[in-house]
């Protein structure tokens, strides 16, 4: 809460308000108090008490905060009803409407000192940004959502410590996502701080940088993980949609705390909802290790049922990614054409700023493809496109695959000199500490 105003504003909103109820200075005063203090207080001579603020607003019939800040009974917990409402359009997939309405709260709730319904706000922003591809824009919201909630304990921290965390990731700053992550996972776990939502969020989202930088055994151990999580949040589409219906008719007759308590149940259903996307990553990451495994069909149905899951959440950059994965499989289950398409139709939505790792993977996917069917030419078009994204993005552990596959189709077209150039640029990959290189595994969960 806000720093209460100065006597001078106090005692005119007091004035005010007990005008517009006709009562005199005697009749607000008493019991406790004297006219005398009434009149100082209006006047601002006094810094009243809170005990003595508390009597008047009582006498007054309004909240303390009204008295103390200027602020109406209901304006928090009606935020907060329209804060859900605007969760509950991002759940549906309209992120641009979504954010519009979060722009407003937000500008409202800074007006107020609302601290907590700003940070709300900010987070809203920064998701319907990751969903619409404005990276910057939702690393800057994730920011300022975690200065707000400077002084929350970590799990309330960890929403936006997760947006900024996959904000960098989609940038291709894999280090630095994992990095901030596997942070936050060890403070919770050393800490005993074993709260489920929050680490169900953390482990979820680290899946996807430790394939990318090839940690396939911390990927997979995330997964599962994340999967023992989840059965604690089940769908909660239609109790949070309750308890948002039951909030409005509880605020309607006067039943603020009921309709706070209604609020948060129904807010942290709709988070939940937005975890559709990070489980999506968990089959996502047990078709990977199926592939990994040679069980492509298994791979094949995991990969799909990830695509169908991103698809419904119309988070485009996520299920482009998912697609490349599948294509890979595709591919190696004889039905390149297939993924050939697939690939082709997901590439627009990369660039070297959005998703390059996995722009990288379609483009050598691509590139394999191409050579099968004997097209050189758009077989080293599409490595070389690849070779630029990845050095770009950092991600080392994948070029010095990347060279020996351009290197062997050089040698192959009587480029000797220029294959030797592209495996000397493999070894030296492979012989420096790249994004693969991670520290400590963090603590884990007591699962």
């Amino acid at each position: 809460m806000p720093e209460r105003d100065d006597p001078q504003v106090i005692g005119r909103r007091v004035q005010q308000l007990r005008a517009q109820r006709g009562l005199t200075q005697r009749q607000l005063a008493e019991p406790a108090y004297t006219p005398a203090y009434i009149s100082t207080l209006e006047a601002g001579r006094v810094r009243a008490s809170d005990e003595a603020l508390r009597h008047i607003a009582d006498r007054l019939g309004v909240a303390f905060e009204e008295v103390a800040v200027g602020r109406p009974a209901h304006l928090a917990t009606g935020l907060r009803l329209r804060l859900t409402e605007a969760q509950r359009v991002l759940a549906d997939g309209r992120a641009e409407e979504a954010a519009t309405q979060y722009a407003a709260l937000f500008a409202e709730a800074e007006a107020h000192g609302l601290a907590g319904e700003q940070a709300t706000a900010l987070l809203g922003l920064g998701e319907c940004a990751l969903e619409t591809g404005e990276l910057d824009r939702a690393r800057e919201c994730f920011e300022r959502a975690e200065q707000r909630l400077a002084g929350e304990s970590l799990p309330v921290r960890v929403p936006a410590v997760r947006g900024r965390a996959v904000s960098h990731y989609l940038a291709g700053e894999l280090r630095y996502a994992v990095y901030l992550l596997e942070s936050a996972l060890d403070e919770l776990n050393r800490g005993g701080l074993h709260d489920p939502d929050a680490l169900l969020l953390l482990y979820a989202s680290v899946i996807g940088p430790y394939m990318d930088m090839g940690a396939q055994a911390r990927a997979a151990q995330a997964a599962e993980f994340a999967l023992a999580l989840a059965s604690q949040a089940g769908d909660p589409a239609l109790i949070a949609r309750m308890h948002r219906s039951v909030a409005r008719t509880l605020l309607a007759e006067g039943r603020v705390a009921e309709a706070d308590a209604s609020l948060a149940k129904a807010a942290e259903l709709y988070r939940r909802l937005q975890l559709r996307t990070e489980l999506a990553n968990c089959h996502w990451m047990r078709g990977y290790v199926h592939a990994q495994n040679g069980d492509l069909q298994a791979a094949e149905e995991e990969l799909r049922q990830a695509l169908a899951m991103l698809s419904e959440t119309r988070a485009a950059l996520y299920r482009s990614q998912a697609a490349v994965e599948l294509a890979d499989v595709l591919h190696r289950r004889n039905k390149s054409a297939e993924a050939a398409v697939l690939l082709e139709g997901v590439l627009g939505d990369f660039s070297s700023e959005r998703g390059a790792v996995h722009a990288a993977a379609a483009h050598r996917l691509l590139g394999i493809i191409a050579e099968d069917t004997r097209d050189t030419e758009a077989a080293e078009e599409h490595y070389v496109r690849a070779l630029s994204l990845l050095e770009r993005a950092g991600a080392v552990g994948d070029l010095a695959d990347l060279c020996r596959l351009l290197g062997d189709l050089l040698r192959r077209t009587g480029r000797v000199e220029a294959a030797l150039d592209a495996y000397r640029t493999g070894l030296g990959h492979r012989t420096t500490p790249g994004t693969t290189t991670l520290g400590p595994a963090p603590a884990q969960p007591p699962l």
